[in-house]
């Protein structure tokens, strides 16, 4: 709800009718209310910007919807409400189609229609204003320095490329290491440039099986093939005046990279099973854990394709090369997450900060907020003491072999730490270690190994 009154304007040339309009809606003490006879005189003040202005369709200077037109232009995010003494619904039809928001005939329940539908407007300004906050709070969490944290050159080099792709639409790709916070920074652009207040879609293409990406990405029509039983949109129609990321772009079957590259090249979709174009204005953002050149040198990825991508490049940088962001990471890994489980303040010791620089985080900064976060439980003071960090998950390929078994239960065992590693993608994994991912699937579904 608005701090300042909700401006409502009466343009009535019926001096009696006007006050009567007035005096009914003076009853909600909110409603700042103010009258006008002329069309003239009520459109030289529409600089004060009314919430509200209720329009009689017959003035003496202006015909109606002409006046309608003129608030239109000057103030469009005012709502008109016509009041007529015309019955015509032809009329009404076609001031609703000019833009008004109702149309009120003249009568003695017209105070009551008016006032339940100002209520109504009310409300939705209300609404818009609540999202319109939240869209400011969200573009505070995402500001640059509060929400990817970081000292080092290496990040300050990251930051300097994330304000320039924030100033334009340019198409961003984002390359680094599992873990080191690629959808982050996808998030941080968005919610920094001037498509904020518009829609950000995510999209992990490496989730989504291969048969069910072209349907997840442009949508499909009712009966487009079995199972379609109604019409849906795809991201991109999503994300229209948005911003669309597609995390781990390399994944993409290279039979729908074509698809892709039309859409950006045309900057239009067409659904699966429909012939109609539609126009998609979407802001794209790409990223992955692959070296996409070398993927186009294998033959795995259109190389027309990667140079439209390409864009402005972001590489980051794994935290083994981030140096003493390490500790400012953990410092607030350690706050939060204390500050959320109601334990206290909790401080690293030196020997602790020591283990951590000591560290090479395979895992990148997801691993070490696991990682402190299980400190911050394990400390029986508020000290953090080296011995509170448990770093052996990592480094516990060194006692892979101590343990003899079968080739069979050594793959199986392998297959399972890196989709633990990878957070179940098979697709992922199955490039990691070179093999089908049909192997995968079928170890899954024989429960030999599990994704979590």
């Amino acid at each position: 709800m608005k701090n300042t009154p909700f401006k409502i304007f009466i343009l009535d040339d019926d001096v009696w009718y006007s006050e009567l309009l007035e005096y009914h809606l003076s009853l909600n003490p909110d409603y700042e209310l103010t009258k006008f006879h002329s069309a003239k005189d009520c459109l030289t003040n529409l600089h004060q910007r009314p919430d509200v202005i209720t329009l009689d369709y017959s003035l003496p200077d202006k015909n109606g919807a002409e006046v309608l037109n003129k608030i239109r232009e000057q103030s469009p995010d005012t709502q008109i409400i016509v009041i007529s003494g015309q019955k015509d619904v032809a009329t009404a039809v076609d001031l609703l189609k000019k833009g008004a928001y109702d149309y009120i005939v003249k009568d003695e329940d017209t105070p009551e229609r008016l006032w339940n539908t100002i209520n109504k407007i009310r409300e939705n300004v209300s609404l818009r204003q609540e999202i319109d906050q939240l869209r400011e709070e969200i573009g505070q969490k995402y500001d640059f320095s509060n929400f990817i944290i970081g000292n080092s050159d290496a990040m300050k080099r990251v930051f300097t490329m994330m304000g320039k792709a924030a100033k334009t639409n340019i198409t961003v790709s984002i390359t680094g290491e599992t873990g080191t916070g690629k959808e982050l920074v996808a998030k941080a652009i968005h919610y920094n440039s001037p498509k904020k207040k518009m829609p950000y879609v995510a999209v992990n293409v490496a989730a989504i099986p291969r048969e069910l990406i072209e349907s997840e990405l442009f949508g499909h029509e009712k009966g487009a093939f079995t199972g379609a039983v109604a019409r849906r949109l795809g991201r991109f129609e999503e994300a229209n005046k948005g911003t669309i990321f597609l995390d781990e772009i390399g994944e993409l079957d290279i039979s729908l990279q074509a698809k892709l590259l039309r859409v950006l090249q045309e900057k239009e979709i067409t659904r699966i099973g429909g012939n109609s174009v539609v126009p998609i204005d979407a802001r794209i953002i790409v990223a992955t854990h692959k070296d996409l050149a070398e993927e186009v040198k294998k033959g795995n990825f259109r190389e027309d394709l990667y140079y439209r991508l390409l864009g402005l490049p972001i590489q980051l940088p794994p935290l083994r090369d981030r140096g003493a962001d390490i500790l400012v990471l953990a410092k607030s890994f350690t706050d939060a997450f204390a500050k959320e489980n109601g334990l206290g303040k909790k401080t690293l010791s030196m020997e602790a900060q020591e283990k951590l620089l000591a560290h090479s985080y395979p895992g990148n900064v997801r691993e070490l907020k696991a990682v402190v976060e299980l400190a911050v439980v394990m400390a029986d003071e508020n000290i953090i003491e080296a011995h509170d960090i448990n770093l052996t998950a990592s480094n516990s390929e060194k006692d892979f072999l101590a343990v003899e078994r079968s080739l069979k239960q050594y793959t199986t065992e392998i297959i399972q730490r890196f989709l633990d590693k990878y957070d179940s993608n098979v697709l992922l994994v199955a490039d990691k270690l070179d093999i089908g991912k049909s192997t995968i699937y079928r170890m899954i579904q024989n429960n030999e190994v599990v994704t979590r």
